[in-house]
């Protein structure tokens, strides 16, 4: 019988200054969901952190002068890329972040259209035309502002969406004309390198984007060296606010937490509302800052509601990423799945029922409903980042908007109603960075502002809206007389 031979576990370098490296320390990827080594990455340290600031300056020379026909051309050949290797991006995000492989093609589409987004966007930078003759001595003045980009950039990017979150630091980067010096999330630096790879067979200058996997003390540097103009941070509440303290003078855009809720009122399609807070509660098994984690159901409509939904939820496939048929994959780490499961048995210690789910296999949380909770409870008050949803009634909508509110995030929530004055009604009181009239706040397309309030960030993402934070105006005053 002929022996089986077992393909090697590739090892990936580092992207720096328009070459490859390995002379790190190589750092093991495993798949969240068996555990399986999937690939060996070489992990930068301090000294190469600092030769990919440097490299990030002197392209800067380079991709501050760069025309917008140039930058437009280079988003798109890198668009057409990612296209080309969808099937290879998918695979591999499905096995380092534990995505369905479904999902995981998602995501792939939207990093498409979230580059060819930018290259639209990157040749329609405006400014404005500003009449100065407004008294007598400043008559034959007038002005004009334009905006210039603001120099390297930092990236720092999450574990959750290991493509199309590094694209919203990428594409309005290189749309802008700055150099980026990205740093991927530790569990998921494959799909950054991938990138890195389209980036440069596209043709942007070298040292224009460097991807460097880091510890997070040698990532310190990102966050010091005042070479650095912006830092763009998507991750925790507690590092985003930390690093915010330490940056100095740079700006700081933070894309942070949430425990987002959703208002069901009594005249809403109960059937497309829980379809919707399905699909937006146990997504990515809950593993995003927008996903449903609290239901605000009328009460005359509440037990309709939840068993529409509950009956939806135990439909729901656990189990390999690969397989075409699975619904909710792993969490990123068991300690996360342990947390969730501790989480769960707090709140039904102290009263809350458990509707589905409540149990998990290593990593794998079933998707979990419980009612009877209070506000005070982890899995209302905090970020539970996992695939559990509860669901409680109301008699008043005011109560509801209040118990919205009632978080220190403030990112995105839902409304289903077809009342306009109570829909109007929560665009004015909710305190969150967006509104879904008829949908979940997990809805998300890539153009629109993305970023919250309170403890959810600082900032704005979507490419036209992350250009204007990494450009600053000019103005020029001319004197016609």
């Amino acid at each position: 019988m002929a022996e089986m031979t077992i393909a090697p576990v590739a090892t990936h370098g580092f992207f720096v200054d328009g070459q490859w490296h390995e002379d790190g320390d190589l750092v093991e990827i495993r798949a969240p969901y068996d555990n399986n080594l999937i690939a060996r990455v070489a992990q930068g340290r301090r000294e190469h952190a600092g030769a990919a600031i440097a490299a990030a300056v002197k392209a800067f020379g380079t991709t501050r002068r760069l025309p917008a026909f140039e930058r437009q051309r280079v988003l798109r050949r890198i668009s057409a890329q990612i296209a080309e290797r969808k099937e290879e991006f998918s695979r591999t995000l499905a096995q380092e972040a534990g995505k369905p492989i479904k999902a995981a093609r998602a995501e792939v589409d939207r990093a498409v259209f979230t580059f060819n987004v930018a290259a639209e966007e990157s040749t329609r930078i405006y400014g404005e035309y500003l009449p100065l003759d407004w008294m007598e001595f400043t008559a034959g003045r007038w002005g004009i502002v334009r905006r210039f980009p603001l120099g390297p950039i930092a990236g720092i990017t999450p574990f959750n969406f290991p493509l199309n979150l590094v694209s919203h630091k990428v594409a309005p980067a290189i749309a802008a004309g700055c150099p980026m010096v990205l740093k991927p999330a530790p569990q998921t630096p494959l799909c950054s390198l991938l990138l890195a790879e389209c980036v440069q067979q596209a043709g942007w200058p070298d040292g224009g984007l460097n991807v460097l996997p880091l510890s997070n003390e040698d990532a310190g540097l990102l966050v010091a060296d005042e070479r650095i103009k912006l830092l763009s941070f998507t991750g925790s509440v507690s590092v985003g606010w930390d690093i915010k303290r330490r940056a100095g003078k740079k700006k700081v855009v933070l894309e942070l937490g949430g425990n987002a809720g959703v208002i069901v009122h009594s005249d809403a399609d109960l059937a497309y509302a829980a379809d919707r807070c399905i699909i937006g509660g146990f997504g990515y098994a809950g593993q995003t800052c927008i996903s449903v984690q609290r239901i605000l159901v009328e009460h005359s409509v509440y037990g309709r509601f939840t068993d529409l939904f509950v009956e939806g939820v135990k439909k729901l496939k656990t189990g390999d990423p690969l397989d075409e048929s699975t619904d909710v994959g792993p969490l990123i780490r068991e300690t996360d799945a342990i947390r969730c499961i501790n989480w769960i048995e707090e709140a039904v210690h102290a009263g809350a029922r458990l509707l589905s789910g409540g149990h998990r296999d290593h990593q794998v949380v079933e998707p979990t409903v419980l009612t009877g909770t209070k506000p005070d409870m982890k899995v209302n008050c905090q970020e539970i980042f996992g695939p559990v949803v509860t669901v409680e009634p109301y008699r008043d909508f005011d109560e509801a908007l209040r118990q919205i509110n009632n978080s220190v995030y403030g990112l995105q929530a839902g409304i289903f109603t077809r009342d306009a004055k109570l829909l109007f009604q929560a665009y004015e009181e909710l305190e969150i960075g967006g509104l879904m009239a008829g949908d979940v706040p997990s809805f998300r397309i890539d153009q629109m502002p993305y970023g919250g309030v309170k403890d959810s960030g600082l900032g704005r993402e979507g490419l036209r809206y992350a250009i204007e934070e990494m450009t600053e105006p000019k103005l020029l005053v001319m004197n016609l007389r």
